[in-house]
């Protein structure tokens, strides 16, 4: 019997690390880049150039959906928890199933599954049901233990490891609450605030 053919919908290089290795068990999978929750615009492009040199160094087919436009996701999804959260999930297993389904692979799975950070049983049950909605296999494995892999993975290989998951919403929610006070004349050690988050060397919160 052939092995299924795989698309891996891909949020970020960094939980994509994690899970290079167990995916090879398929042999030849596809990785696909669409995350049209990720903002602003910069953020996105890093995270977009992240899973492209993952791609390159491991050699992976990939495909990335480069095309942004914020207005339209936040045109798109409930603005609170946990609705938000569940329609942003659906949008990308969606797409993900209908390109797996026009392209011919007969499974799909998502690096969301990687992630501590997700709501794991939201994601498989929607991915069954996108899964079942398009006549393919969703396959789910919860990768959580290999988190820190794919850490020590980006950052070995210099990918950008973000802060926070995706969208405005949760960069908020990642940053806000009362900043420290300061003294006139007095410098703030070891304060990390949203703009400091262009450096690689973030967290990695995804």
């Amino acid at each position: 019997m052939n092995e299924p053919t795989l698309l891996v919908h891909t949020c970020c290089g960094l939980c994509l690390a994690a899970i290079v290795d167990p995916l090879r068990r398929f042999g030849r999978f596809t990785v696909y880049f669409y995350n049209p929750n990720i903002q602003p615009l910069l953020e996105f492009r890093r995270r977009a150039k992240s899973v492209h040199v993952l791609a390159e160094q491991q050699r992976l087919d990939a495909i990335v959906d480069e095309r942004y436009d914020a207005k339209a996701f936040l045109g798109s999804v409930p603005w609170d928890r946990p609705q938000r959260c569940l329609a942003c999930y659906r949008m990308r297993l969606r797409a993900t199933a209908a390109l797996a389904a026009e392209k011919g692979f007969s499974a799909f799975t998502t690096t969301l599954l990687a992630s501590g950070h997700q709501d794991h049983e939201a994601v498989r049950r929607i991915g069954r049901e996108e899964a079942a909605r398009h006549g393919l296999r969703f396959y789910e494995e919860d990768w959580r233990p290999l988190a820190a892999r794919g850490h020590e993975e980006a950052k070995r290989r210099g990918l950008y490891r973000q802060q926070y998951c995706g969208c405005l919403f949760s960069e908020q929610e990642r940053f806000e609450g009362p900043r420290p006070r300061r003294e006139a004349g007095t410098r703030l050690h070891g304060y990390r605030g949203a703009s400091e988050t262009e450096s690689a060397e973030g967290g990695g919160e995804t």
